[in-house]
């Protein structure tokens, strides 16, 4: 059985690019199979601007702050980046969905799975559960995969680092 690789695990791995983006081609190639991707045929130059692109499009969805505008860029990006959903075989692995046309390169894959990933992410679990970390001075984008669907910090490392200014801010001393 295949699980849908277009949810959890794309905005994931969006997340994870848009983070620290690729340096090159190759790096992108070793970052999306490290993501479980099957990357077929050379990996390009133009890959790596078409990931940027698609990366530049999503960052302006997690940053939207309102649930329709959220929505319209993510239509916006499944125009620009998805065909009709098809079934494959392509790896010999068994039988499950794409949502892009045959024998396309990477950097139209990872397009493809980061659109339609974003917005099953989104309908399914929340249009509120993409975002940036609520420690000011860090910028990490997550996709809250949380079961309460509250999360707030891209760590425990920077919950922490939260709490501990939070509790100094308050002047309670210290016991110790």
């Amino acid at each position: 059985m295949h699980l849908n690789p277009y949810g959890e695990d794309a905005v994931r791995l969006a997340a994870d690019l848009a983070n620290r983006r690729p340096a090159d081609a190759g790096e992108l190639s070793d970052r999306c199979r490290g993501a479980g991707l099957t990357v077929e045929g050379p990996v390009t130059p133009d890959d790596l601007d078409r990931v940027g692109a698609a990366l530049d499009a999503w960052e302006k969805v997690v940053d939207a702050t309102a649930d329709h505008e959220r929505a319209a860029l993510v239509n916006a990006m499944l125009a620009s980046a998805a065909a009709y959903p098809r079934m494959t075989n392509h790896v010999g692995t068994g039988w499950h969905l794409h949502y892009r046309d045959e024998d396309q390169p990477l950097g139209a894959v990872v397009s493809s799975l980061i659109s339609v990933g974003t917005a099953l992410h989104l309908a399914g679990r929340g249009m509120h559960r993409l975002g940036r970390c609520a420690v000011t001075e860090c910028t990490t984008i997550f996709a809250d995969t949380s079961r309460t669907g509250r999360q707030r910090y891209c760590s425990q490392r920077c919950a922490n680092r939260d709490a501990v200014r939070r509790h100094r801010a308050r002047g309670v001393p210290s016991t110790g």
